[in-house]
């Protein structure tokens, strides 16, 4: 299962390059920003976000999994308490396995929809491995949406190590909150100005809804 996974990894990061030329302002005729593309989708797709929250929260129900609704995203956050296990720190838990086919299944069926799984850890230990070790968990977690059918052009996925943290790593309870994989929900027309977005170096995690800020697990 690990190799697997390991390899599964290694497929998906190399179809991460070859993205097509950035888009342009029309004001100026500058490629925007990977944040200024993002905000320029984001108008396009309330009814596609009012769609799919109420369905994406029935899946995760009762799962120990967060709800956010972003900007022009929906994402999902799994804690890594409980979702992997812990002598094997890679392997995702047998009992999480029914809500992430859930919610691949309903991304699966919508041919507009893709999926960003973003794998994060705190900052204890070494950055490298701590790097290498959120890569391998966004892809237990990417697997099992390959395996429910959704394909490889609708979903890419990116290990951010300690770079996005949630909560300061001063306590258990903050590195707790920091170890983590989101599953970031899209229209397939962000997905590329998404992952650009989540490679520029120290960016901040996009701003919650007020409405709908996750709860501590």
């Amino acid at each position: 299962m690990k190799k697997i996974i390991c390899l599964f990894s290694l497929a998906m990061l190399a179809g991460c390059s070859g993205f097509p030329s950035e888009r342009v302002s029309a004001s100026d005729n500058k490629p925007l920003t990977p944040k200024q593309e993002v905000e320029a989708l984001a108008g396009d797709t309330k009814a596609w976000l009012d769609r799919y929250e109420p369905k994406l929260k029935a899946a995760i129900e009762g799962s120990g999994f967060t709800l956010e609704r972003r900007r022009n995203v929906l994402a999902v956050s799994m804690p890594v308490q409980g979702g992997f296990n812990p002598d094997r720190p890679q392997m995702l838990m047998p009992a999480k396995l029914g809500p992430l086919t859930r919610l691949a299944k309903i991304a699966e069926q919508d041919a507009d929809a893709a999926v960003l799984v973003l794998g994060h850890a705190d900052s204890s230990g070494v950055a490298e491995q701590n790097l290498k070790l959120s890569e391998q968990r966004a892809a237990a977690v990417a697997s099992i949406f390959r395996l429910s059918g959704l394909q490889r052009d609708r979903m890419l996925l990116k290990g951010m190590g300690s770079n996005m943290p949630r909560a300061a790593n001063d306590s258990a309870a903050g590195r707790a909150l920091n170890r983590r994989v989101e599953i970031i929900l899209t229209p397939k027309n962000t997905l590329v100005a998404l992952m650009n977005f989540y490679s520029q170096p120290a960016q901040p995690t996009l701003v919650a809804d007020q409405s709908s800020k996750p709860k501590a697990n």
